[in-house]
């Protein structure tokens, strides 16, 4: 079931088409990575789902119903940009917020506690935003953004900002909000982070979806055909540094005390692992054999044509 399909999606602005055609289907209680470079058209689309601009032609459905404005009730939109009232302080911020968002002043004052509890911030309640550091702030916005528990999160780079530390603790909390029932949009730069939290997929790219799928598919379907194999010094044949042949091709190379290490690529896209293993093991003992799949980072290179900015 998705609760989130954004149907052939178009979208343009003066002679530039920032959505040309776009479709995304997001799965009930997944995260849902949304990817692509600068000005591929991912912020549009975000706007478009909190109903902040209007698509020029496509539909927006939420939880099986066509999209209205007062689903945005429902929605927690984390912006990359951040805003919050600097001169005010803490919880009067979080409090007005959340009231913003339907909550009664009675159950805002139990989210307030819990989160700030939650983060171990609770005594920054009566301080101004502008006495905080930024990773605080970037934690308010964060509380401020899941505090009415909705059933659909929106994050724009998430972890811009924050120290590994910081940054893990919020995944944490992504991924507790997921296992509570939540459905998460997550939008990045960082390949690392959408391999350890995404399940599924889109990659946007000068305005169209260009990759779309699970993680684990994405990646298998991209392989090289490449592994990372050690074996012993005490090879049978062919002495104990193995060499390229009509099999597989050794890419490079590295002797250690005991057993050495090695990358090599197969030849024939065709042939099985298991076969591969007992081409090599005519050659050498073979101590450990695992396949290497690209990265995401590797897949969006390859896709898009440009490095990904790291904006952590």
């Amino acid at each position: 079931m998705y609760y989130l399909e954004a149907k052939n999606i178009v979208k343009q602005y003066a002679s530039h088409k920032a959505l040309d055609n776009v479709t995304v289907q997001v799965p009930q209680n997944h995260i849902y990575g949304l990817l692509g470079p600068n000005g591929a058209g991912k912020t549009t689309l975000i706007r478009i789902i909190n109903h902040i601009t209007g698509p020029d032609s496509g539909e927006v459905y939420i939880d099986g119903h066509l999209s209205i404005p007062s689903d945005v009730e429902n929605i927690g939109y984390l912006p990359e940009e951040r805003g919050l009232y600097k001169k005010m302080k803490v919880g009067e911020q979080l409090m007005y917020l959340a009231r913003l968002k339907g909550l009664t002043r009675n159950d805002a004052k139990e989210q307030i506690k819990h989160w700030l509890n939650k983060f171990d911030i609770a005594h920054w309640d009566k301080k101004k935003v502008e006495e905080l550091s930024k990773g605080m702030q970037q934690k308010i916005q964060f509380i401020a953004t899941v505090i009415h528990r909705p059933k659909l999160l929106i994050f724009d780079e998430p972890f811009s900002g924050f120290d590994p530390v910081n940054a893990n603790i919020l995944k944490n909390e992504i991924l507790e909000l997921r296992k509570q029932g939540a459905t998460i949009i997550f939008s990045t730069h960082n390949m690392a982070s959408v391999e350890e939290i995404c399940d599924e997929i889109t990659l946007i790219n000068r305005s169209r979806a260009v990759l779309q799928g699970d993680i684990n598919s994405i990646r298998q379907a991209h392989k090289k055909h490449l592994f990372k194999v050690s074996y012993t010094n005490d090879a049978t044949t062919a002495g104990y540094m193995l060499r390229s042949n009509d099999i597989y091709q050794v890419m490079e190379y590295e002797q250690a005390s005991g057993y050495n290490t090695a990358i090599v690529r197969k030849c024939d896209s065709g042939m099985t692992n298991n076969e591969l293993i007992q081409a090599m093991m005519r050659e050498c003992q073979l101590v450990t054999f695992e396949e290497i799949l690209p990265s995401m980072n590797e897949i969006f290179i390859d896709t898009v044509g440009a490095p990904v900015a790291n904006n952590e």
